[in-house]
């Protein structure tokens, strides 16, 4: 095999760049990234490109029946909130956690529209020409694609894509996607009216119809793009902003913030550097028992969180879901953007839209207790939680897949960098945390495997790279110059211009 395995370096560098740089879930989205950046685009059009690009390639994690949730710092320093999520059906009276009653509107094609429109340097058309290039002339599927698609074949049947080309490729095989293209292609000439107006309106809502759903084509129609300021705290002399609601993104807040009042600790009686990493968990889990509470948004920066310094309180929280794929991005004017786009769980809902080339997303499986049940024209609280922190003369954005895991490791190489001193491609590399249904699972060549136990953790070593310790994506600028810097983590990479 010549091909080297994307995990053989655990390590990767920060790189500099003069004209941007790009940071994404696979080097083809980085790629197309660096197009858009090396033509004169900005950070949000480089973006938008490598997100199109990933909804091509990772149908599991995105698509176009997805979402999309952006924060971006345009080069003034003005930070803003774009959250392109869509509402449940108004005819939707109780959410599944499948099949077509667990669809919401999708909401990344509006985002892209938007975005473009706002801080974008090039047309729409552009920007989608690498992701309507790779489905027209076909992308090779790889064997851990291959795999998911077996492990969800069931699914997918019933939700109308038996005839979906890449549902029973081999590993190896060249797909074309002209349905995906065409719709591309549509998109960058007529914007939002090819997705939310006429035929594709109706094609989505009758494969939603089909598989047991409410979702109308009115529903489409109605959707629109939330274009907000960001929920911003200071953390450590440092600016931090997170997404407002409905993301969870105020969980990684106040987790932040109550390890900067508990300060630097250490009872003398246990490893110091072990205790971090369980004061983590800690706040980790006291957080999480806000999590449907989360649309309070700031109000809840004033919750205490209950933290036993010395012993594991095992009061769980955090829950099992994976998936979404990142993009951050930042350019020579100083624009940085960090991004998340997903369709919740594997394929999503699994309702297929022939005509697109796509399914749509479960968003109304996120639906949960009270203030975040599930309602007609309500969104649900969303796990996808980019942040950028900013210093006197930097910026940083990052994200990573992994759901209730997103805050988690945040968390861990935020403080890293910005506790311990850590340098940025160190903290991506360490070995990760999470909690998880009560359980912490670690990966085993993390170092406090037996400090965590000693404070009574129900540690589960787990692989190294496993898909639970997400994927960080990180660009930012720094003295004026672009710089990037990639998990080792998945298929994520990251290139500059």
């Amino acid at each position: 095999m010549l091909i080297a395995d994307p995990f053989a370096s655990m390590h990767r560098p920060v790189l500099s760049g003069q004209g941007g740089a790009v940071s994404a879930a696979h080097p083809l989205a980085v790629a197309a990234g660096q197009e858009m950046l090396t033509d004169g685009g900005s950070a949000v059009d480089a973006l938008v490109a490598a997100q199109a690009v990933l909804c091509v390639l990772a149908p599991d994690a995105c698509g176009l029946g997805g979402d999309a949730l952006c924060l971006v710092r345009s080069a003034d320093g003005v930070v803003t909130a774009v959250n392109g999520t869509g509402a449940a059906p108004l005819a939707m009276t109780q959410a599944d956690n499948d099949g077509g009653n667990s669809v919401t509107v999708p909401g990344i094609v509006d985002a892209w529209v938007t975005m473009n429109g706002r801080w974008g340097k090039l047309p729409l058309e552009r920007l989608l020409r690498p992701a309507v290039r790779l489905a027209r002339e076909g992308i090779v599927i790889g064997a851990g694609l291959t795999a998911v698609f077996a492990d969800h074949a069931a699914r997918l049947a019933k939700g109308g894509a038996e005839a979906w080309p890449m549902a029973k490729a081999a590993a190896g095989t060249r797909v074309k996607q002209e349905a995906l293209a065409g719709l591309l292609e549509a998109i960058g000439a007529s914007g939002r009216a090819a997705f939310y107006d006429g035929a594709m309106a109706d094609h989505i809502a009758a494969a939603a119809a089909r598989t047991g759903g409410t979702l109308h084509g009115d529903d489409l129609r109605r959707h629109h793009t939330m274009v907000l300021p960001p929920l911003t705290t200071l953390w450590r002399g440092r600016t931090l902003h997170v997404q407002p609601p409905v993301s969870q993104g105020v969980l990684l807040s106040m987790a932040l913030a109550g390890e900067e009042r508990l300060g630097t600790l250490g009872t003398g009686r246990q490893d110091p550097a072990a205790q971090r990493d369980h004061i983590g968990v800690e706040l980790t889990e006291s957080s999480f028992a806000y999590r449907d509470r989360a649309g309070e948004g700031r109000a809840l920066l004033d919750m205490p969180l209950p933290v036993d310094v010395d012993k594991a309180s095992r009061k769980g929280g955090p829950r099992a879901y994976l998936h979404t794929a990142g993009v951050a991005v930042s350019d020579a004017a100083g624009m940085t953007v960090s991004s998340l786009v997903s369709v919740f769980d594997s394929f999503g809902s699994a309702v297929f839209v022939p005509e697109g080339g796509f399914t749509l997303n479960n968003r109304a499986a996120g639906f949960t207790a009270a203030p975040n049940d599930g309602a007609g024209g309500k969104r649900p609280i969303h796990t996808l939680a980019p942040m950028l922190i900013e210093s006197a003369d930097a910026c940083v954005a990052m994200a990573t897949p992994g759901a209730d895991g997103q805050v988690q490791t945040l968390l861990q190489v935020l403080s890293a960098i910005f506790v311990e001193g850590v340098d940025i491609a160190a903290a991506i590399a360490r070995p990760r945390w999470r909690s998880e249904n009560s359980r912490l699972l670690v990966e085993r060549s993390h170092p406090h495997l037996a400090g965590l136990e000693a404070f009574g953790h129900d540690v589960v070593p787990i692989d190294d790279g496993d898909l639970r310790f997400g994927a960080i994506v990180c660009a930012g600028i720094e003295g004026g110059r672009p710089f990037c810097c990639s998990d080792w983590r998945r298929d994520t990479w990251s290139g500059v211009v």
